[in-house]
């Protein structure tokens, strides 16, 4: 069975996480901010943190920085790291963090077990649900 811990300072965007992903393969655990989930991460056992972005006291980027540091050094066992972005343009934060994989609000429960399957295999994920439409020039024929 896998660990997921969630961190948000949202109780009501934790709850839909937990609903979306529970089950009989997966044990959620829950974090209000930042240090607990450092804290947590540093006693074991947590198979991938899910973050969002956007928390007050430390936020997913702060996180996945901090935990990269820990790793380094021996001090943290490596843990995947699904950033919950709130835009596209912060795909770019989710990227230099060293993060897994984001997936961008609003959450899709379908696109979210995607992503945590795939990283708890050991995976990326990055969610193309906001990718721009490719446009190509039309060819002419002479």
């Amino acid at each position: 069975m896998a660990t997921v811990l969630i961190a948000s300072d949202l109780a009501s965007l934790r709850l839909e996480l937990r609903t979306m992903l529970e089950g009989p393969e997966l044990l959620t655990e829950e974090a209000a901010n930042g240090p607990d989930v450092l804290t947590r991460v540093k006693e074991g056992g947590v198979d991938l943190v899910i973050a969002d972005l956007q928390i007050g006291s430390m936020g997913a980027m702060a996180i996945c920085l901090e935990l990269r540091h820990l790793e380094s050094y021996g001090a943290a066992e490596p843990v995947s790291v699904l950033m919950l972005l709130d835009r596209r343009p912060d795909v770019f934060l989710a990227r230099r963090s060293g993060a897994e994989g984001f997936v961008v609000k609003p959450l899709d429960p379908q696109r979210m077990r995607s992503a945590v399957r795939a990283l708890l295999r050991g995976e990326s994920y990055e969610d193309e649900s906001l990718r721009p439409a490719t446009v190509r020039a039309a060819r002419t024929v002479a």
